[in-house]
């Protein structure tokens, strides 16, 4: 198992002041955008404090590939990690392996979290993990492109569409001829899957399992949600994008290459660095309605942190924990790196306000976001993976909607019992 620790990444240490009985954990942090550096730079503030030493694992950019490796991980009951990310679907799938954090957390400090949230971690009565940030899609624009060539930022996608390929036409005419229209995570990732939650929810096609366990994938609304996004694959959206996770995303958008762009909040900080093409270039609005009779969604995202049951060092874990969640070090992550806190009074604070206006405007977005279908338990990877696979054909040219839903639908149904998970 060492072996397998070895292949994720080469583990950093941070080192503090030795103590009698100083001890060394592990613990995994995000690749995405600024994520390594500010779970790091967390991390080593609580060494500092405590005279231990942490060491620093870079999990993989694609979220299924860290599922598979963290279960591996727990499979093997391994006690190489001592604290965890885990994705806001994941509880459900690891929660046999983690400790229950309950007896370790006051209800006092429980209550300062999104209650969606906190809900969302337990499982049968055992608080899996900690909330450590929140997010929801939203869509990124060039204020610049769309005030030059009077455009206004868009309410639907079909606005979207059509006022991207009004500043493709003019900017081509120009001579820019490497800008894209829109931008997205399009890889048959779990990216993807919510990507295109946010097509079907925004469309009135649903969530494909809705909160009774009856799948629902398979209906006019979704097949319109998905063939309209496929229709713009060549044209406004670059066949590229089939191959993006969040940065390839992001990539294209901060180098000046795109219009508009699909991405989760962390994107801002970055896209306001002092090196980005598009500095104070840049809207955030949440995403566009499926039509004039569908609804703005933002699919809901976010990670935890938690303590695998086979760590050697549970009670210190428990503490570093602790300290990541705090509203402290959830105020530095927003204010630095545009990470949502999931600590509800952290959005009236001034500081972070300022380093975030649009975390005021889209607090809603980020409340209401619409969940994936975790009522499939352990059985969600496999429910995310024929949706998304499905979304991907079509994308792809590999046959319309109707026929690619109809079969995921059929397949994901062969999963459950009539509703039973």
């Amino acid at each position: 198992m060492k072996k397998v620790l070895a292949g994720l990444v080469a583990a950093v240490a941070l080192f503090a002041p030795p103590l009698a009985q100083a001890e060394t954990l592990v613990i995994a942090c995000g690749s995405v955008g600024m994520e390594k550096d500010l779970c790091t730079q967390g991390a080593q503030a609580w060494a500092k404090k405590t005279g231990h030493t942490v060491q620093v694992m870079s999990a993989p950019t694609d979220t299924s590939q860290e599922l598979a490796q963290l279960q591996q991980l727990m499979a093997a009951g391994s006690a190489d990690l001592d604290v965890a990310r885990i994705d806001i679907i994941w509880p459900g799938i690891v929660a046999n392996h983690f400790l229950d954090l309950k007896p370790y957390i006051s209800e006092e400090v429980l209550k300062q979290h999104f209650p969606s949230i906190v809900q969302n971690n337990l499982v049968n009565g055992k608080l899996v993990a900690m909330p450590w940030f929140t997010d929801a899609g939203v869509l990124y624009y060039r204020k610049d492109l769309l005030e030059k060539h009077g455009q206004k930022p868009p309410t639907t996608w079909q606005e979207l569409a059509a006022s991207a390929k009004v500043v493709l036409d003019a900017e081509k005419k120009a001579g820019n001829d490497k800008l894209v229209g829109l931008v997205f995570q399009g890889k048959s990732y779990e990216g993807l899957t919510c990507t295109a939650l946010e097509w079907v929810d925004s469309f009135g096609g649903g969530t494909i399992v809705d909160a009774k366990g009856q799948v629902t994938l398979n209906n006019p609304k979704a097949v319109e949600a998905i063939d309209f996004f496929a229709s713009l694959v060549g044209t406004v959206v670059p066949k590229g994008v089939l191959s993006y996770e969040e940065e390839g995303a992001r990539g294209a958008f901060q180098s000046g290459n795109a219009v508009f762009m699909r991405n989760w909040p962390y994107a801002w900080a970055l896209a306001n660095s002092k090196d980005s093409m598009v500095k104070d270039k840049v809207g955030v609005m949440a995403l566009p309605k499926g039509g004039p009779d569908g609804k703005s969604t933002g699919t809901l995202g976010g990670w935890q942190l938690g303590v695998p049951k086979y760590s050697k060092n549970k009670e210190l874990a428990v503490e570093l924990v602790k300290y990541l969640t705090s509203a402290e070090e959830q105020k530095r992550r927003a204010v630095v790196g545009a990470f949502n806190p999931t600590i509800t009074s952290l959005y009236q604070d001034e500081e972070l306000l300022k380093a975030n206006p649009f975390f005021a405007s889209l607090y809603d977005t980020f409340t209401n976001a619409v969940p994936r279908p975790t009522i499939t338990g352990a059985k969600y990877n496999q429910v995310s993976t024929e949706f998304r696979n499905s979304v991907y054909a079509t994308l792809s040219g590999k046959g319309k909607a109707a026929a690619n839903l109809t079969k995921a639908d059929t397949k994901i149904k062969s999963l459950s019992k009539n509703g039973k998970w």
